[in-house]
C-alpha cells in the first residue's frame, strides 16, 4: 500500500496535481462486478458495479469479461485522471492491483504503468541543433520517427541533446532528445530514449539504442516510436 501511494503521489507531481487528489479511500479491498472494459497495452480499465454504487478502476492488463467478479487491493483513489490513450478524464478511479491468479502480473502492469515520467519536469528550452552522427546507421530525431516502420527492431545512433530526463523509474533512466530536426508541429522534433546510462538536462550525446514502436505504458502513456536499450557517449 505506501509503496503504491508513493508511485501514485510522483505521478501526481508530475502532472501537476495536487496532494488531496490522490489519497487512500475509505477501504483498502474493492469488490464488484465487471460492467465494461477498456484495454491498453499494460493496463485494464474496468467499470465496476459495487454495494456503493458503479465505479471505474484500473488493474494490470488482465483477461477480463463483462460479469466477472473481481477483487482489488492495495487501492489507491485518484480524482480528474486524464487518460491520454482513452482520451477520458475519470472523475474518480481506483488503482490498484487484481486479486487472484493474475495479481503479480497486474500489480506490475499498475506500477509500471503509474510509475511512468513520475518525475517532476525539467526541461531544457534553448537552441537543440546539433550535427548529425556518422555512421551507416546514424540517423536524426525527425528520420527515425518518419520511417519508424522501416527502422523497427534496429539499432540506431543519434546525436542529439537532452531535453529532459527522469532517473531511476522502474530500473531505467527515461530521457527525451532533440537535435533541430523535425517540427514540433507534427510531433517529430522529439525522441524518447530509455537507458541504464546517465545524463542530464542540456548534455550533448550519441545515443545507440534498439527502435521500438507502438509501445503503451498504461494510464496514457503511449508512444509510436521510441529508443530502448541504449547506451549513451558524451
Amino acid at each position: 500500500m505506501k509503496l503504491l501511494f508513493a508511485v501514485v503521489m510522483l505521478l501526481c507531481a508530475s502532472a501537476g496535481w495536487s496532494a488531496d487528489q490522490a489519497a487512500p479511500p475509505a477501504a483498502a479491498v474493492l469488490k464488484g462486478e465487471v460492467l465494461e472494459v477498456k484495454d491498453v497495452e499494460s493496463y485494464s480499465y474496468l467499470r465496476l458495479k459495487t454495494a456503493d454504487g458503479e465505479t471505474w478502476a484500473a488493474v494490470g492488463k488482465a483477461p477480463l469479461k463483462k460479469g466477472a467478479k473481481v477483487t482489488i487491493e492495495d487501492t489507491m483513489v485518484m480524482t480528474n485522471f486524464e487518460s491520454k490513450a482513452l482520451k477520458k478524464t475519470f472523475p474518480k478511479i481506483v488503482f490498484g492491483t487484481l486479486a487472484g491468479s493474475g495479481a503479480m502480473a497486474a500489480g506490475a502492469g499498475s506500477k509500471m504503468a503509474a510509475a511512468h515520467s513520475a518525475q517532476p519536469k525539467v526541461e531544457f528550452t534553448g537552441e537543440a541543433k546539433v550535427p548529425k552522427a556518422s555512421g551507416p546507421d546514424a540517423r536524426t530525431v525527425a528520420e527515425v520517427i518518419g520511417k519508424s516502420g522501416e527502422l523497427k527492431g534496429k539499432t540506431v545512433l543519434i546525436r542529439g541533446k537532452v531535453v529532459k530526463f527522469s532517473g531511476g523509474i522502474m530500473s531505467k533512466n527515461w530521457i527525451h532528445l532533440r537535435d533541430g530536426s523535425g517540427s514540433a508541429a507534427d510531433k517529430t522534433d522529439d525522441l524518447l530514449v530509455t537507458t541504464l546510462d546517465q545524463a542530464k538536462v542540456g548534455d550533448v550525446v550519441v545515443v545507440k539504442g534498439m527502435v521500438r514502436t507502438d509501445k503503451d505504458f498504461g494510464v496514457g502513456y503511449a508512444y509510436k516510436v521510441l529508443v530502448e536499450e541504449a547506451t549513451l557517449q558524451k
